[in-house]
């Protein structure tokens, strides 16, 4: 047995040191793109996605592209090529160039984010992560157009990115400061998934769900529907855009519906994604007509539980939380999936009680030359978290 591990250990230390020749970060090619010159290489850049250290569906193609006619006509990437023959893209760093911050004359290389995209992982090829990311903070080192402080928001604190982000800026000793830490729901099953519902609700939980369905039952044929191909994700789509028409979102003019640019995006991107098998949308219908629809993205070994509206008729009965535990269900029961983000606030009152595991993000200043005004951005990044924290806290008191 010793034998064998110190045969393996051998194989995977010369596997590391040929990909390290292979992809030396001083063999690299870094350039800057802007996010609506990218169709080009969108094969790349799907192929990319596909071998990612750490997946993450916002950051792909068909998410990615149509977000950035709403999102990003201000954004841009910095690619990293390989030296290869053909070239190979190893590195996909979406950001935004701010001139300005706190109203200041600060500028700072923010990770590229938004409202519909609540992570900030860059996607990288997870056979050359080191070479990649180092590639890409000495470009950012060396080149003066571009802002000597970098803010990547919504960072997971933890996995193998955050491992080599930390090895790198440790060894070229730039300063690095976090901060918005928080942490929010996700699902993420032990070995024993048969289990999963029954030991994060307890038994009380159960009889009430199922005081919930029967009650759902008395009002008309219930119906629970999973829609995955192509044809049948537009239409549940459309539910979803009429249920959330008719609820507060309505009522407030901010539900996707009443945006076309909002609506188009939504329907291009799930349309997209569904073309490559990375949706799932699950709805309950009672007589027909759905009340319940939640929106699931996926790639690779990760999904992403990113919207939910229920028909504000039935709250009495809590169709939300009885369609998420449906689909919490299936999540389990998926022995591919590793872990599902809940994409949810922090300390959320419906899935924090149902998904029990946590996911630490952040948001990451690092200097990457000398003279950046680190210290100064890091003390107005304070000033600016305790500002929101202290505008939440009243929002909180007022509307309990």
């Amino acid at each position: 047995m010793t034998a064998k591990t110190s045969t393996v250990s051998a194989i995977a230390s010369a596997r590391r040191a040929a990909v390290a020749d292979r992809y030396a970060a001083n063999a690299l090619a870094v350039e800057w793109r802007s996010l609506s010159e990218l169709e080009p290489i969108a094969d790349e850049w799907r192929d990319l996605a596909a071998r990612a250290l750490e997946p993450n569906v916002f950051y792909e193609p068909a998410f990615a592209q149509p977000a950035a006619k709403i999102f990003g006509r201000d954004a841009g990437a910095l690619l990293v090529w390989s030296g290869t023959s053909p070239r190979k893209l190893l590195g996909f760093f979406p950001a935004r160039i701010e001139p300005r911050r706190y109203g200041l004359k600060l500028p700072v290389l923010a990770g590229w984010s938004h409202a519909y995209a609540p992570l900030g992982t860059p996607l990288i090829e997870r056979d050359a992560a080191e070479p990649v990311i180092a590639a890409w903070l000495a470009h950012l080192a060396d080149d003066p157009e571009l802002p000597g402080l970098v803010l990547l928001p919504f960072l997971p604190v933890d996995g193998p990115f955050a491992t080599a982000l930390d090895a790198i800026v440790r060894r070229a000793q730039m300063p690095v400061a976090d901060f918005n830490l928080h942490q929010r729901a996700q699902l993420v099953p032990d070995g024993d998934r048969l289990f999963y519902v029954e030991r994060t609700v307890g038994q009380h939980k159960h009889k009430e769900l199922r005081r919930y369905v029967r009650r759902l039952g008395d009002n008309g044929a219930l119906l629970f529907t999973t829609a995955t191909e192509p044809e049948t994700v537009a239409g549940a789509i459309a539910d979803f855009f009429k249920l959330e028409t008719r609820g507060w979102k309505g009522k407030a003019g901010t539900a996707a519906s009443l945006h076309d640019d909002i609506r188009n995006f939504i329907t291009a991107a799930v349309n997209g994604l569904a073309a490559e098998g990375k949706v799932a949308i699950n709805r309950i219908f009672i007589d027909g007509s759905a009340i319940a629809v939640t929106i699931m993205l996926r790639s690779a070994d990760t999904a992403w539980f990113w919207k939910i509206v229920y028909d504000e008729k039935f709250a009495h009965y809590s169709p939300g939380v009885v369609l998420t535990f449906a689909v919490t269900e299936d999540l389990v029961e998926d022995t591919t999936l590793v872990r599902t983000d809940s994409c949810a606030v922090a300390d959320h009152p419906m899935i924090d009680h149902i998904w029990r595991e946590r996911l630490t993000l952040c948001d990451r200043l690092i200097a990457v030359r000398p003279l950046a005004s680190f210290s100064t951005i890091r003390r107005l990044e304070m000033l600016r978290n305790a500002a929101f924290a202290a505008a939440k806290a009243v929002r909180n008191q007022m509307h309990p």
